[in-house]
Formats: structure tokens, C-alpha cells, sequence
């Protein structure tokens, strides 16, 4: 799903695995804590997005589970990718997590007890840091060679995070009483670009290279590549621009974006559904994923147009976060780190060492379930609204089940890893079983 150019991948510039597992490991655990919040947490408002629980869940979401996996990945991609090393890197990785994470449950706590003090620790804590994160981004991304959609997106993606969490800590100072302005237009602005500026964009621009490498699929067509990323940004901008001065119009201002974001969601799909790896586990992660931004932009349209009904936002935020986040970065994750071990591994115990392949890390047989109980508690947390307090448990509960198993699969896969270093790579085979080995391939 790139373009016609074949991705150059620098694998000796990869960074070492800590650097980026530390940013992964937790993240799974953060979504779990979602799905339990959503299970056990006040059903008071549900599901009406500004309630507390809602607020509160979305935030453990995107900030503790989204946010740290999204920057991991660019720590691994921005140097295998585009070539060029991100500056502070390697000091500023050990604090994405538990500062994503440490934010999220700042957040939580003030949007479910109306305090203060949990939207100051965003202020004084996730804001600056995460700014340095976007700053660092850049700063790396002036150094890309944009020759693609991927490459495009990494060298400007930092200012899509500074641009989400300058609107998040304005947000975050009116709640919490530190100063005074519209929450309105902040609130558009904030949503739009950390779902479409960010979110969106990373996938969509990751995509282009991971899911053609992994999955076999055919790639976007080269017309429609050439708006990645810049032409959803820059349509973007004309929609903040409407915020900001014709607030009352905001609606039909974002039709021409969400329709190049339709437009990109029905060329991959039909991509996904023509992919020669078909029987791997992620792929019908990507499935959902393009038919969840396909329903939220035709949400989007519909709310433009119709009367709004409590069911359509929550529609559209499941379709969203859960669709177009937790299932494609699950999918990615379950690649990347298998990957980044085994090449580490083979980078440590060079030839003759034997070292476990990527499938012994994370068995294919429990990606494939995990995976199917990560769509069915989507499913019925995108049921909800039809009875709240019914689906509220066994949505969450699933959600939360579904996060765990996958924590506990990349677990596994460092358990390997730890495992094979100590020894100085797997045991050597057995010459019998070798000449049977070689007596059944011819």
C-alpha cells in the first residue's frame, strides 16, 4: 500500500531492543486498565462521550497504550526507514511509558473525580515532555529524504504530536481552572488532530510500508499516495482555520478531509482483502481496521447533515481508537517485536548460533485467538449504546482480556529472547534428526 518505490531498509541502523520494548511492554497492561475502567467504573453517563468514565477510558487509551506504542515505532522506524537517527532518543525512551501512563491516570483520576489536580499533572508532566518527544521528531525529520508516503510521514509527524498536546494541556488548564479560554474550538482542534493528525496519519503512513512487508499486499495507487501525508494535514489546517474563525460552520468544513480519508480507507481495504498472507493473524486486524475508518468517515458525513444522536459519537470514537488504533497497532506490534528480537539476536550470535525464528516467539495459534477476542470485544464495546449498563461489563472485560493475553505474548517473545542469550543461542540439533530433516525436504 506505498508507492511504486520499493522502501530501502537500513537494519544496521536499527536500535537496540530496550530502547524500543520499553516503550511497548507496558502498553498493553494500559489498555487492559481501559477496558476495566469501562467493565467496573461509574455506568453514570454511558454512553454519552463526556462522561467521566468515557473521558477517563480514552485518555488511559490514547495516551497510555496508543501514544507510547506510536512513538516506539518511530524510534525503530525513523533509523531503519529513512536512515536518520532521532537525537535523545535513547535518554528520552525509558520515560515515554510511565510518562504516557502516569498522565493517563492523571487525567482519569480529574475527569472521574472532578479535581484539579489530576489535569495539572498533564500540564506540569505529559505536555513537556511529550513536546521534547515531538521536538526530537522533527528535529530528525529535517534530516529525512522524503522520497515517500512513509518517509513524508516520519518527517513530519513530530508536529502533529506538538500541535495534539498543546491543544490536550490547554484543555487540561481550563479544567483544571488554570486559565480561562474556549473550550469549544480547543476541543475540536485537540480531537482532530490527535485522531486524524496523528493517529490517522502515522498509520496510514506506516502502513504503507509494514503492511505491503508483512501482509502482501497490493499498494495505493501513485496519484493517491502523493497526498500522503501532506495533503491530510494541509486539509487539516483549512479545517482548524474554520474552528477558529467560523466555528459554526466547522461541520461542513471538514467534509473535503473526511472524503481523501474515505477515499484512502476503500483503496486499502480493497488492498487488505487481495493480500497473499491472508491466513496470518494480523491481517484481519487490518481488515477491521480500513472498514472501521470507512464507517467513521461515513459517521462523520452523516453527523454533518442529520441530527446528531448520542450513539453516532460513541460510534464514531470506537471506530476510531479501538478500529483504526488498538487493531492496527496490535497488529504491528505483534510484528515488530518478534522481528527487532530476532535481529538483535542475529546481530549477537552470529552464524553457526541457531536462534529461534520470530514464529517460536509469539505462536501464530495465539496471535490468531488473541486477535479474535480483541474483534469480538470490540464488537460489543461498539454495541454499547444499545444497552449500556448490559454491555458495559462483558465489553470492557473482554477489552481488557484481549490487552492482557497480548502483553503477556510480547512477554513471552523477551522470555526468548533472555532465554537464548543466556545459553549463546538454541541447542545444536541432533545429526539424526538433521538427515531426516534433509531426507524429507527432498
Amino acid at each position: 500500500m506505498a508507492g511504486s518505490t520499493k522502501a530501502h531498509l537500513k537494519y544496521e541502523n536499527a536500535p537496540r531492543p530496550s530502547m524500543v520494548l520499553g516503550c511497548l511492554l507496558p502498553a498493553p497492561w494500559l489498555g487492559a486498565a481501559a477496558g476495566l475502567l469501562l467493565a467496573f467504573g461509574p455506568a453514570d453517563g454511558l454512553p454519552f462521550r463526556f462522561s467521566p468514565t468515557v473521558l477517563a477510558a480514552v485518555h488511559l487509551l490514547a495516551l497510555g497504550m496508543l501514544v507510547p506504542v506510536m512513538v516506539g515505532a518511530l524510534f525503530q522506524m525513523m533509523p531503519v526507514v529513512a536512515g536518520v537517527r532521532i537525537r535523545g532518543a535513547a535518554s528520552l525512551a525509558p520515560w515515554v511509558a510511565l510518562t504516557g501512563g502516569s498522565t493517563a491516570f492523571g487525567l482519569a483520576g480529574g475527569f472521574l473525580a472532578g479535581r484539579p489536580p489530576g489535569f495539572r499533572v498533564a500540564i506540569v508532566l505529559g505536555a513537556p515532555f511529550l513536546s521534547l518527544v515531538g521536538l526530537a521528531l522533527l528535529r530528525a525529520g529535517a534530516r529525512v529524504a522524503a522520497t515517500d508516503a512513509t518517509t513524508r510521514t516520519l518527517a513530519g509527524i513530530g508536529g502533529a504530536l506538538i500541535v495534539t498536546v498543546t491543544t490536550g494541556a490547554a484543555l487540561a488548564g481550563v479544567l483544571g481552572g488554570q486559565w480561562q479560554l474556549s473550550l469549544g474550538p480547543l476541543l475540536q482542534l485537540h480531537v482532530a488532530w490527535g485522531l486524524v493528525g496523528w493517529l490517522a496519519t502515522l498509520v496510514a503512513g506506516v502502513a504503507t510500508t509494514v503492511v505491503p512487508m508483512f501482509w502482501q499486499t497490493g499498494r495505493l495507487p501513485a496519484s493517491l499516495v502523493r497526498f500522503l501525508p501532506w495533503g491530510i494535514w494541509l486539509l487539516l489546517l483549512g479545517y482548524s482555520g474554520v474552528v477558529i474563525d467560523l466555528p459554526q460552520i466547522a461541520g461542513p468544513g471538514a467534509a473535503p478531509l473526511l472524503l481523501l480519508l474515505g477515499i484512502l480507507a476503500a483503496y486499502g481495504l480493497a488492498g487488505v482483502l487481495r493480500a497473499r498472507r491472508r491466513h496470518d493473524p494480523g491481517w484481519r486486524l487490518w481488515v477491521a481496521a480500513c472498514m472501521s475508518a470507512l464507517g467513521a468517515v461515513a459517521l462523520s458525513l452523516a453527523a454533518i447533515v442529520l441530527p446528531t444522536a448520542v450513539a453516532i459519537p460513541w460510534w464514531i470514537g470506537t471506530a476510531v481508537l479501538v478500529g483504526c488504533g488498538v487493531l492496527p497497532v496490535t497488529a504491528m506490534a505483534g510484528k515488530i517485536v518478534p522481528f527487532l528480537i530476532w535481529l538483535h539476536l542475529r546481530r549477537r550470535l552470529p552464524l553457526p548460533a541457531r536462534i529461534p525464528a520470530m514464529q517460536a516467539m509469539i505462536s501464530p495459534a495465539q496471535q490468531r485467538w488473541q486477535a479474535n477476542l480483541l474483534l469480538l470485544s470490540y464488537v460489543l464495546v461498539a454495541a454499547l449504546p444499545v444497552a449500556p449498563r448490559s454491555l458495559a461489563l462483558p465489553g470492557g472485560l473482554s477489552f481488557a482480556a484481549a490487552n492482557v493475553w497480548f502483553g503477556l505474548q510480547l512477554l513471552r517473545a523477551v522470555r526468548c529472547f533472555r532465554l537464548t542469550m543466556a545459553m549463546g543461542g538454541l541447542p545444536p540439533r541432533h545429526p539424526d534428526r538433521q538427515n531426516t530433516e534433509s531426507g524429507g525436504h527432498a
